[in-house]
């Protein structure tokens, strides 16, 4: 058995003896270890080195070792520091909660709130205190270590409720009539090359494999940028892999091509088609770019198109989000995308137990930021507003010839 565990097996049997039998003991195991042997006992235990060595002081003087009638004297040993310092523990809690409502010029207030920089302040209050004390009295008064939660979603928007229900509604109509009804948005681009993607897959020991320390994009060879349309009745999907900008044509193509390589074939009686939606970005409800290029697919396809779009700050309500996205995140976690080849084939590689299938294509074209459109380009929409909440639903009509 090696001999360092060996020790801390002994050690730990003595959390049941005294701190007479407790101290002799760890002294018997430093002069054992020889050189060197208080320090590591006291690595190992806690103990003071002052302690130790009383413990070795004592087996070395004491020919018959009996135990003492006290082990301390009346009152002996060293005082909790909450006797000490009476007020410390309001003085912690006032440090503490300086986050919220204390003095907004604090310079704690600003920094990280660490056990030295709280020892700091307890200290310049008048509380000789060291960080390890500072941890104890946190732990003690019901504070932990913990990480940020995401669990804010905005104030909550006048009627969200009711376009939950509305969009659930207008969904059913459809897939009622066998017309489509599709989830779209836009997932985070992606530099491609050699960076790292977070997650973590099987190699051989010692075998990972090596990436850019920098996450500079001018490493690699570009940036994807993925574009989603997810048919929620059919568990099928489609992801336009960008190279250029997300913008609102970009979006509108992208369900051009889903139509044009899906849609069409799957919903053959098809005299209407939905699309949900995010409220903002590229396909936002106030994106003109968005409707005007709709109009445009709209004129193409000869069929109408209904947009309800999902409340601001509801975002993961919408289903490719959940049903899509987070599994290609899945599919490919761990795994550098080296090239837009390779998150074509990993994105088509992704399936679900419950069947979902993805097709990918690289699009290649190139889209422009900044094009404004005016209010005359918007007065030519043929659009019908509905009477819920006009700005999130609305349908675009095909123009007669």
């Amino acid at each position: 058995m090696d001999t360092n565990k060996q020790y801390t097996w002994w050690l730990k049997a003595l959390s049941g003896a005294d701190e007479v039998q407790a101290r002799r003991f760890a002294g018997a195991i430093a002069l054992e270890m020889g050189w060197g042997g208080i320090s590591r006992v006291e690595e190992l235990t806690g103990m003071s080195h002052s302690t130790i060595s009383k413990g070795i002081e004592e087996l070395k003087t004491s020919e018959k070792l009996e135990q003492p009638e006290r082990l301390r004297v009346s009152g002996g040993g060293r005082k909790k520091i909450e006797i000490k310092y009476p007020g410390i523990i309001e003085d912690l809690e006032n440090i503490m909660d300086e986050n919220t409502s204390g003095d907004p010029m604090s310079l704690l207030k600003w920094s990280n709130k660490s056990t030295y920089k709280i020892a700091e302040e307890l200290v310049k209050l008048n509380h000789k205190i060291d960080p390890d004390t500072v941890g104890r009295l946190l732990k003690e008064n019901d504070y932990s270590l913990q990480a940020n939660r995401k669990n804010i979603e905005g104030s909550s928007v006048p009627e969200r409720d009711a376009q939950f229900r509305y969009i659930n509604e207008r969904a059913k109509e459809f897939i009622n009539q066998e017309y489509p009804v599709i989830s779209v948005d836009a997932k985070k681009k992606e530099n491609v090359g050699e960076f790292k993607n977070p997650g973590q897959i099987w190699t051989k020991k010692g075998k990972a494999r090596e990436v850019n320390v920098y996450d500079f994009a001018s490493l690699g060879i570009g940036r994807a940028t993925p574009y989603g349309i997810y048919d929620p009745k059919r568990n099928e999907g489609m992801i336009n892999v960008g190279m250029s900008y997300d913008t609102s044509e970009f979006a509108v193509e992208s369900i051009r091509q889903w139509w044009l390589l899906f849609g069409r074939y799957n919903y053959l009686n098809a005299k209407g088609l939905m699309i949900c939606s995010d409220g903002g970005g590229s396909n936002g409800s106030r994106n003109k770019g968005w409707k005007i290029h709709l109009q445009e697919l709209v004129n193409q396809i000869k069929i109408p198109i209904t947009v309800c779009h999902y409340p601001p700050g509801t975002s993961k309500w919408n289903k490719i989000e959940h049903c899509m996205f987070s599994f290609i995140s899945k599919n490919w976690k761990g795994t550098p995308l080296v090239s837009f080849e390779a998150i074509i084939k990993l994105i088509g590689a992704t399936t679900t137990k419950k069947g979902l299938t993805v097709a990918a294509r690289l699009d290649k074209n190139e889209y422009l930021k900044g094009i404004k459109f005016s209010d005359e380009d918007m007065a030519k929409l043929h659009m019908e507003s509905h009477d819920l909440h006009p700005i999130w639903n609305y349908s675009i009509l095909p123009k007669s010839d």
